[in-house]
């Protein structure tokens, strides 16, 4: 079986992720690169392994959650779909197996919120470990006075924890704001879409999703 480490050492992988690193940052977006897609496939591996899916199920996971942005060194546009369909190829060509390629394919490309929804167990922790990565280390643009939205939530963001409750099925985000740099309003304004797909790739999971934001119960 194809594993994380052996995508990791692959060439080509770590050209497109350097490639999507280069063009967002021109692009004005939050970071998208190392580290971002290692906490993403971390996240997936252990929302999987914390309720009882199979090793192969959470190696692929991990996969998943390490290729799922390769799609920017395309476009930002679509990125989740042309991201899979690379996926898939340098899979296949690594010699993984079509039902394992096409189960990553199919976690890749549902894993935007515009055009994607939790189709499998490896897409719903894909979905849930991808939105929970809102932190003030995402900000590549060190010039405060120049902050959009996205920058001015995401610099805002001082501390978060995804906590998975095994005995009792649930899933609780949990994010520290410093209102002071933005107040809590603008980050359901950007992230209501997310957490509602959080919501539901939780509910596909059999388990409940919460959202608490400076220690309130908000969802």
């Amino acid at each position: 079986m194809i594993t994380l480490e052996d995508v990791r050492k692959n060439e080509e992988v770590q050209s497109l992720i350097e490639g999507t690193g280069r063009q967002l940052n021109v692009l004005g977006y939050t970071e998208h690169g190392e580290r971002h897609i290692s906490i993403v496939s971390h996240r997936a591996a252990e929302i999987l392994r914390t309720f009882g899916y199979s090793q192969d199920r959470i190696e692929l996971a991990k996969i998943a959650g390490y290729l799922h942005d390769i799609g920017n060194s395309v476009n930002r546009v679509d990125h989740a779909h042309s991201g899979a369909i690379l996926a898939y190829n340098i899979l296949k060509s690594m010699g993984m197996n079509y039902k394992d390629c096409t189960e990553i394919m199919m976690a890749i490309g549902n894993h935007d919120e515009q055009t994607g929804t939790a189709v499998s167990d490896i897409s719903a922790a894909l979905i849930l470990a991808d939105k929970s990565d809102v932190h003030r280390d995402r900000v590549v643009n060190t010039n405060i006075a120049t902050f959009g939205k996205h920058d001015r939530v995401n610099y805002a963001v001082t501390n978060t924890k995804l906590d998975l409750n095994k005995e009792k099925r649930k899933i609780t985000l949990s994010i520290n704001i410093d209102t002071e740099i933005c107040p809590v309003l603008d980050y359901f304004e950007i992230f209501m879409d997310r957490t509602m797909m959080s919501k539901y790739a939780a509910k596909y999971l059999k388990v409940w999703f919460e959202l608490v934001i400076n220690d309130t119960k908000l969802l």
